[in-house]
């Protein structure tokens, strides 16, 4: 139920060495969402289209490539939101977010309170299962209401990104409920709180939140251990779903093949041959290649950046076919 703490250094790190890897010419903006009685404070990036030539710039500790506060196109845009695995932060997918910028879309990434790479303390409490799917919708209810970029959103066109946790966030956005003592069994030989609390039969006792306001969802490689058919019954938007081939960290690849069997939603299934979880993150820079080998090492001849201009490319052309304004007749 958990994933490695090397991600979490890992994630803290890869913003310092982002310019290694493909950067497309996006917009960027950082925001903060307060506190509320919904929850804690959250912190994020904003990317959108821009016409620039990217440079760096620096958000907190991470530094990105991009132009700082770049003009919008005119027009309503669709919008991505982006949801992190365990111990990650915003910047995590930042090479999708660039991608999907790039072709017109305002992608917003945030850092799950008590679930980032700066800040661990609820990442292994059953409450972070609660509070990662409202987390997305305060995030939506932001970009349209309070953020600078709300009067260019397409309200009807929004989509979520979600990876390894994020993969399970997303899902329950779009109407998943997990089933917590199929849980169990995958938790006999685990020594973390969230297990013992499943164990227990300590399972979040409020209903989760779901947002009909996505319409569509690219989910990779999700934490998929507590869903059963019945979980997934009220899925109904459009879902491409990844796996890799190996799995890692907690995530096994019968679990998501589970997700694709009994998703009954339209959904595009992918398996990405000789891949292994963290072949999702963004291919790593020399210096990350060498502190971090376990992260960024991939099975022999995998090619990462090969893999990432793919699932980019295929991401994009799934949220184009549905996040558009004929698509709910398709």
């Amino acid at each position: 139920m958990h994933a490695s703490n090397h991600l979490c250094r890992f994630l803290s790190a890869i913003g310092f060495c982002v310019t290694a890897t493909l950067a497309q010419a996006a917009g960027l903006r950082s925001f903060d969402i307060p506190a509320d009685a919904d929850g804690p404070a959250i912190h994020g990036a904003i990317w959108s289209p821009c016409a620039e030539p990217p440079g760096q710039v620096v958000l907190g500790m991470i530094t990105l490539p991009g132009v700082m506060d770049c003009p919008l196109p005119d027009g309503k845009l669709p919008l991505v939101v982006v949801s992190h695995g365990r111990g990650g932060n915003f910047a995590g997918h930042h090479d999708t977010s660039e991608a999907l910028a790039d072709a017109g879309f305002i992608v917003a990434a945030i850092s799950h309170p008590g679930d980032n790479s700066f800040d661990l303390s609820r990442s292994d409490d059953m409450s972070v299962y609660v509070e990662r799917p409202q987390d997305i919708k305060r995030l939506i209810d932001f970009m349209l209401l309070a953020s600078p970029l709300s009067a260019a959103i397409d309200r009807e066109r929004i989509g979520l990104l979600g990876f390894s946790r994020g993969g399970y966030t997303g899902l329950v956005a779009v109407g998943a409920n997990p089933d917590w003592a199929k849980a169990a069994g995958a938790c006999q030989h685990s020594a973390s709180r969230a297990c013992a609390q499943i164990l227990r039969k300590e399972y979040p006792a409020q209903p989760l939140t779901h947002d009909p306001r996505i319409k569509a969802a690219v989910i990779a490689d999700p934490l998929a251990v507590a869903f059963s058919a019945e979980s997934l019954s009220a899925v109904k938007v459009p879902v491409q779903l990844w796996a890799s081939a190996y799995g890692g960290d907690g995530v096994h690849p019968r679990d998501v093949a589970a997700v694709d069997a009994n998703l009954p939603a339209r959904h595009d299934y992918r398996v990405v041959p000789n891949s292994w979880h963290f072949s999702f993150l963004p291919p790593c820079s020399a210096a990350l290649l060498k502190a971090w080998p376990e992260l960024c090492v991939d099975a022999p001849g995998f090619d990462r950046v090969a893999f990432h201009t793919q699932f980019d490319a295929d991401a994009l052309a799934f949220f184009r076919t549905w996040l558009t304004r004929t698509a709910e007749v398709r």
